[in-house]
């Protein structure tokens, strides 16, 4: 039950975030290209800032392991 009720949510989700795409691409569409270059450059700069995040995280992950791994070799 647990697993069904979790892809459900995740399905809905889903449903939801591609739905949003029908409004940039209007935009997009509407022939003017330097909103066009706006809009993709407003999703890349908003891309960019979840992998840094990311990118970070594991860097720290990885650096608390290794100093935890030097204290116990020690």
């Amino acid at each position: 039950m647990y697993k069904k009720s979790i892809f459900l949510i995740v399905l809905f989700f889903s449903l939801k975030a591609s739905s949003q795409c029908a409004m940039c691409k209007a935009v997009v569409e509407g022939g003017n290209e330097t909103i066009a270059e706006g809009v993709n450059n407003g999703i890349t700069y908003l891309m960019v800032f979840p992998y840094i995040l990311v990118a970070l995280l594991f860097y720290f992950i990885y650096r608390h392991r290794k100093s935890t791994k030097k204290s116990i070799d020690n």
